[in-house]
């Protein structure tokens, strides 16, 4: 089962007629919700084994705060601020999560900036 949460009401509408639309998928939910406000609480990440998250420019701090208190045992983190994701990497650290690989995009040949994707998994 995928769940999948968006502040934007409207990207929200369209994953879940794509996934309507979409035969061989595994079941999708989705809901809007601002985590900036209502992060997702580590009781609500219980029962999932994997979380992806893909913040604006600010990062995630309210969230990766929840995930640090939470059992998931693997996030990937997509992020197009590295400062905002070396603040939230370090929450996730201080937690116990370990990053197992971090890879920088260079998707935007002619400017400095730049995306990076990182794999943490849960430490022993």
């Amino acid at each position: 089962q995928v769940q999948a949460f968006d502040s934007d009401a409207a990207a929200v509408a369209a994953l879940l007629k794509a996934a309507r639309q979409t035969q061989g998928l595994k079941p999708v939910e989705a809901q809007a919700r601002d985590l900036f406000r209502r992060p997702l609480l580590a009781a609500e990440l219980a029962e999932h084994d994997a979380v992806i998250l893909d913040p604006p420019r600010q990062g995630a701090q309210a969230q990766t705060q929840e995930l640090a208190r939470s059992r998931v045992a693997h996030i990937v983190y997509v992020s197009c601020n590295p400062s905002t994701f070396a603040r939230d990497a370090r929450t996730l650290i201080e937690s116990g999560y370990l990053i197992d690989a971090i890879t920088p995009i260079d998707q935007f040949r002619f400017s400095a900036h730049v995306e990076l994707v990182a794999g943490f998994s849960r430490g022993k």
